[in-house]
């Protein structure tokens, strides 16, 4: 009996470790692997060496937090707008003079000029102040822009092109991020008001675009009347005979510009160079913002 025990139970004994042998078996042959092979990986890496590069950069970045910085284009360069005109012209001279990278807008493009020592060194791009869509991209590098636009005509358009033009460009400008803005505007001579109304309400439309636009930038000359060697008709005309001697008495009779209703008239005929020097340095020094009278620019164009 005892003998029958013995042996049952050594059977039982038996089944049980074949029975746990098969289970860890199994066990072991159906979980993963303790060391990854890495062979495949290693393949794949052999045939594409930018996964490897590209996953250790996104890594990077998502460890920092970071974005790249993208620097910001240099502005250097300076817009003339009207440059072939005549106190457009001495800005671009002055400008050129001064190592400024200069570009100027027209409509007619180029000036049809023999002096050539000059313009050869201007960017000249042929445009329409009303339309901005076809030479925003004269405004890339920008650092400031002058406006010497203006002309005469009818009333309608003389606030089209003193108005309308100039204010359509300062807006162009502000949107593409230029610096500053110079407007070459024109005194207060204390006119009636049906006297060039449409001239002095395109100049006034102007002014106030720069203020909006550029409160805090903005350069406003109120130049009297500009004299310098003219050309009409291909003929020179030195105005300078007459405007050098008015610009030496009435700048020294000051005074007599603050008398009521007639102290405009005295106010003073200015050098186009002076202007333009003073435009310039406007543009690119550390003028003030708001109007510069004809004092003021005398002052500034003479140093």
């Amino acid at each position: 009996m005892a003998v029958a025990v013995r042996g049952a139970r050594a059977g039982v004994a038996r089944d049980l470790q074949t029975l746990l042998g098969s289970m860890s078996v199994r066990s072991i042959s159906s979980s993963a692997p303790l060391f990854k092979d890495h062979s495949a990986d290693d393949s794949s890496l052999k045939h594409n060496p930018l996964k490897h590069h590209n996953s250790k950069s996104s890594s990077a970045s998502d460890l920092t937090g970071e974005e790249e910085i993208v620097k910001p284009k240099e502005r250097k360069k300076l817009l003339v707008l009207g440059g072939n005109g005549f106190v457009g012209s001495h800005v671009c001279m002055e400008a050129l003079a001064r190592g400024v990278p200069v570009v100027s807008l027209n409509r007619t493009g180029r000036p049809n000029t023999s002096d050539s020592s000059w313009t050869n060194n201007v960017v000249w791009v042929r445009g329409d102040l009303f339309d901005p869509s076809r030479w925003e991209g004269s405004l890339d590098e920008v650092q400031s822009v002058i406006s010497c636009v203006g002309g005469f005509g009818t009333n309608e358009q003389m606030r089209r092109i003193n108005g309308e033009a100039n204010r359509s460009a300062v807006w162009a400008a502000s949107k593409a991020g230029v610096k500053k803005f110079v407007y070459v505007s024109i005194a207060d001579f204390g006119l009636p008001p049906f006297v060039l109304p449409g001239y002095f309400e395109g100049k006034k439309m102007a002014e106030d675009a720069v203020r909006s636009k550029f409160p805090y930038s903005g350069v406003i000359l109120r130049p009297g009347f500009i004299y310098g060697t003219r050309k009409f008709g291909g003929v020179n005309l030195p105005l300078g005979i007459i405007g050098t001697p008015l610009e030496t008495v009435m700048t020294q009779a000051k005074v007599l510009s603050q008398i009521p209703l007639v102290g405009p008239l005295f106010v003073p005929p200015v050098n186009v160079e002076a202007v333009a020097k003073a435009a310039v340095k406007a543009a690119l020094g550390p003028v003030p913002p708001g109007v510069m009278d004809v004092w003021s620019i005398i002052r500034l164009g003479s140093h």
